[in-house]
């Protein structure tokens, strides 16, 4: 049965649409001015390959996305494309069977700094260009709306219940990689790529991710909530590389990523202050006590997800000894404030999952903490760490990572952190 697709795209005053009439996997008919080329009679996986104009391959893309699949093909590898240098080097690395998938998500309209989102418009059409400039297929999904709903109304709703959420984790372990491998089965692919410093291995009976041999690019931690049962059909071909040789690569290969600037993290903020998004969000000051362990009252407050575990400056405090921000009563809006030795912990509690029965792990806390050694107990709903060494500053709502040696063994958000 034909289907019309409708796809248009703008920049300031520019203007472009396209229309096509797709039977199966086939453009019957195709309205597109600005492409190089007719679009009818190729398949969607050819048409995805055509370049044109900026916003003419745009309008064709968003034309062509929420249909799109092709048939099976061995070898085909979809690959996650960012606009950056690492995913450019794994298309590279592909080869001629490959095809490039970019995620057009979510980002505040008045973030100052969206052209370094991963995200961005601006790293979409830098993606389908390195992928046309190869003669490969391209395809945009645009989930705006779905990313918006489930990673950044968290990522609020969190912050005003006086967490410190961790929304990259979020997006990789329930949303992104989800929709990333189902789209690689759309397209025919064998399998996903991307261009994540990490790796995967064989443990426990089961592919677990591991670390990157590169101990200052590691993403292995963000990665950790992937769920196991997806990596099947993933890998990660910069695992066992360097920055260095990878931007080697690059420049070596010609490509136009070769120098780019790496992508943010917590990208929906488009490169502004997390506050200044939470109170445009509706979280609103709400004046509170500042009290110390005992409950003696020191000052006040004007919203507890103002600060985290371990933060030092900005409590509007005078004292003789250094004080911090120790945790946060988000029911009664009272925030806890101590000396630093009482900022650590040897007991914490996750909400989360154990991919292996292990009963001992090395742990990190934070993305850029060092690991420390824990004893490992399930319970219902996660696991509870007895630490061999305190930990300072840890803060609910953070993702406790654990590992076997280098493999990612288990993952949960942080609930409770105790003395």
């Amino acid at each position: 049965m034909a289907t019309e697709l409708i796809g248009d795209s703008s920049r300031g005053d520019a203007f472009a649409h396209a229309r096509l009439v797709v039977d199966g996997d086939r453009v019957t008919e195709a309205d597109a001015p600005g492409m190089t080329r007719s679009l009818a009679g190729l398949t969607l996986l050819e048409a995805a390959a055509v370049p044109g104009e900026t916003l003419a391959a745009d309008a064709v893309a968003n034309a062509i996305a929420p249909v799109f699949r092709a048939a099976p093909h061995p070898g085909r590898v979809a690959v996650a494309m960012s606009g950056g240098v690492d995913s450019a080097v794994a298309l590279h690395r592909a080869g001629a069977a490959a095809l490039g998938v970019t995620l057009r998500l979510w980002l505040d309209p008045v973030g100052p700094d969206a052209d370094r989102a991963c995200c961005s418009p601006d790293a979409v059409i830098k993606a389908r260009e390195a992928c046309h400039a190869r003669g490969l297929p391209h395809v945009t999904l645009d989930l705006r709306e779905r990313f918006r709903a489930t990673v950044v109304r968290p990522f609020v709703e969190g912050y005003d219940q006086g967490l410190t959420p961790n929304p990259c984790m979020r997006c990789n372990g329930e949303f992104r990689f989800d929709v990333l491998v189902e789209f690689a089965r759309r397209a025919g692919a064998d399998v996903l790529w991307t261009g994540h410093y990490a790796r995967i291995v064989e443990r426990h009976g089961l592919r677990l991710v591991a670390r990157g041999v590169d101990p200052a690019k590691d993403q292995s931690y963000m990665l950790a909530t992937v769920d196991p049962r997806l990596l099947h059909r993933v890998d990660f071909p910069l695992g066992d590389d360097t920055k260095e040789l990878v931007r080697a690569e690059a420049e070596a290969a010609g490509l136009a990523a070769a120098h780019r600037t790496e992508s943010q993290e917590a990208c929906f903020l488009a490169g502004g202050d997390y506050r200044d998004f939470l109170e445009r969000e509706g979280v609103r000051p709400r004046v509170g006590e500042i009290v110390d362990e005992h409950g003696t009252r020191l000052g006040r407050h004007d919203g507890v997800w103002r600060f985290t575990p371990g933060q030092r400056r900005g409590l509007g405090l005078t004292s003789s000894d250094p004080l911090f921000a120790l945790r946060s009563n988000s029911s009664t809006n009272t925030l806890v404030v101590g000396p630093r030795s009482a900022l650590a912990v040897r007991e914490v509690s996750a909400r989360g999952r154990l991919y292996a029965d292990v009963s001992r792990a090395d742990v990190k806390l934070r993305y850029r903490s060092t690991p420390v050694g824990a004893e490992v107990r399930p319970v219902d709903d996660g696991f509870v760490l007895e630490l061999d060494a305190p930990v300072e500053a840890v803060a609910p709502g953070q993702v406790a990572v654990l590992y076997d040696d280098d493999a990612v063994v288990g993952a949960g958000v942080i609930q409770t952190a105790t003395g």
